[in-house]
C-alpha cells in the first residue's frame, strides 16, 4: 500500500509499504476514506519531537472497516469509522476514569507515572513516534486499529467524510479547551492561535456560550479565516499589543478564559532562539506567558497546544498572584465524541469550513511543506488515499 512515511527530520514522502495485519483478536483493518495533516505531525518533521525510526505518519483519519478480529461485535466489514486519535484499551484505571489519554496498556514499551521528556509517557498516539507506542499511522491506504471495540465511531450515512473527520482530534481538542473552563454563559475568551484547533475552539467557545470570542493569530489569512467562518474578534500580535487590547475590551480585567492552541513553536526572534538554546529549551513558551498576561486574575487558562520540555523563568509568580487556573494535557476525546458527533449530525456546528487543500494521498509531501511553510493561505489540509 501507499503511505506517508517519516524518515528523518524534514523528510516525509509516500512509499509502498507492507499492508497492515490482524494482530490481535480486538483488532480492525480499515480502508482509509480521509485523513489529515496535524500541526502536532510538523513538530516530528521539524525534529522538535524526537523520532529515530521509519513512521507512518497521521492520527487524524476515518474509513471503512476492512477486516475485523475475532473478538470484535460492535463494527462489522462495510461499516464507515472515525477514530479518535489516543488509544485506549477501555479497561485500565484510566480508561474507566475517563481519562483515555492516560491509558496504561496501549504504550506498554514508554508508559508511565513521570511524563519525562524522552520516557514515561501517557497512552500511546496513532502516528506519533516511539516513544508514543509507535504505531503507524492513518496518512495510509490502510491501517490497523487495536482496541477496536473502544474507540471507533460509526458515521451517519448522510455526513460526508469532510464533514465528519475532525471528530478524531482537532474538534475534541477545541471542545476539551473550553469545557475545562466551565463557562456559565457571556464570558470573554481569548484563543491564541487560529490554526485547525484555534478555529475549532473558537466553534466550541460559542456552543458553550461565551459572550465574546476573540482570535489572536500573527498571520492575516488565519484571522480572515477565523473571523469568516466563526464571527470572532480578531488581534494580530505584529499589529497590536495583544494584552492591552485584550484588557481594553474588558474594563481592563482581562479574558476570562485564555486557550492556548499554539504551544512551543511560535513564530520567534533571534533572542527568544538564543535563550532557547542557553536554556536547553525545545521552541518557546512565549504564547503561553501571553496567556498568563492577558486572562483576568481568578481566570482560566486551557493548554491544548504540545509542550515538549521544561522552561526557564516560568512565571509561577503570576499564576500565584492572580489565581490563575490552569488545565492542559492530551483531549479525552472519548469524553465528548458521542456528543460531538451528535452537533454535527444536527447541523449545530460546521467542521469542513477550516479545510483550505485537498489533495489525493501521492502529494502529502506537497501538503506537508505548504502547511509547514504557511504558503498558498494553508490552514487545514485533508489528504484522499
Amino acid at each position: 500500500m501507499k503511505a506517508a512515511v517519516f524518515h528523518k527530520p524534514g523528510h516525509i514522502s509516500v512509499d509502498n509499504v507492507e499492508d497492515p495485519k490482524l494482530l490481535d483478536a480486538r483488532d480492525v483493518i480499515l480502508k482509509v476514506t480521509s485523513t489529515a495533516i496535524c500541526g502536532s505531525d510538523l513538530h516530528i518533521l521539524n525534529g522538535a519531537v524526537p523520532q529515530k525510526n521509519e513512521l507512518i505518519m497521521g492520527h487524524e483519519f476515518m474509513g471503512i472497516v476492512e477486516e475485523v478480529g475475532a473478538e470484535i461485535t460492535n463494527l462489522k466489514k462495510g461499516d464507515r469509522v472515525v477514530v479518535p486519535f489516543p488509544i485506549s484499551c477501555g479497561t485500565c484505571f484510566f480508561c474507566t476514569h475517563e481519562a483515555s489519554p492516560a491509558c496504561e496498556n496501549s504504550n506498554y514499551k514508554h508508559y508511565g507515572p513521570n511524563g519525562d521528556m524522552l520516557d514515561e509517557k501517557g497512552a500511546a498516539l496513532f502516528g506519533y513516534t516511539d516513544l508514543y507506542g509507535g504505531y503507524s499511522g492513518g496518512q495510509a491506504e490502510y491501517v490497523r486499529v487495536p482496541y477496536a471495540d473502544i474507540s471507533p465511531r460509526i458515521v451517519p450515512e448522510h455526513l460526508t467524510d469532510e464533514q465528519a473527520l475532525f471528530l478524531t482530534d482537532i474538534f475534541p481538542t477545541g471542545w476539551s479547551a473550553i469545557d475545562w473552563a466551565q463557562l456559565k454563559g457571556g464570558e470573554v475568551v481569548a484563543i491564541f492561535g487560529s490554526g485547525p484547533v484555534g478555529l475549532m475552539a473558537q466553534k466550541a467557545a460559542w456552543l458553550n456560550g461565551a459572550g465574546r470570542v476573540i482570535a489572536i493569530d500573527p498571520l492575516d489569512y488565519r484571522l480572515e479565516k477565523a473571523k469568516a467562518v466563526n464571527n470572532v474578534d480578531i488581534l494580530n500580535p505584529n499589529k497590536v499589543d495583544v494584552i492591552e487590547a485584550i484588557r481594553e475590551m474588558t474594563r481592563g480585567r482581562g479574558a476570562d478564559v485564555c486557550v492556548d492552541a499554539v504551544g512551543f513553536e511560535p513564530e520567534r526572534g533571534f533572542f527568544d532562539k538564543v535563550k532557547a538554546s542557553v536554556n536547553f529549551e525545545v521552541g518557546s513558551m512565549k504564547v503561553l506567558d501571553m496567556c498568563f498576561k492577558a486572562v483576568r486574575r481568578m481566570g482560566t487558562v486551557s493548554i491544548v497546544g504540545v509542550y515538549g520540555s521544561t522552561y526557564d523563568n516560568f512565571p509561577l509568580h503570576r499564576i500565584f498572584d492572580k489565581g490563575i487556573t490552569i488545565k492542559q494535557g492530551q483531549a479525552p476525546v472519548l469524553n465528548y465524541i458521542d456528543k460531538l458527533i451528535e452537533l454535527v449530525n444536527a447541523n449545530k456546528v460546521v467542521l469542513d469550513d477550516i479545510i483550505t487543500h485537498s489533495l489525493p494521498l501521492s502529494e502529502a509531501e506537497h501538503g506537508y511543506a505548504i502547511f509547514d511553510k504557511k504558503e498558498d493561505d494553508c490552514v487545514k489540509v485533508v489528504l484522499k488515499p
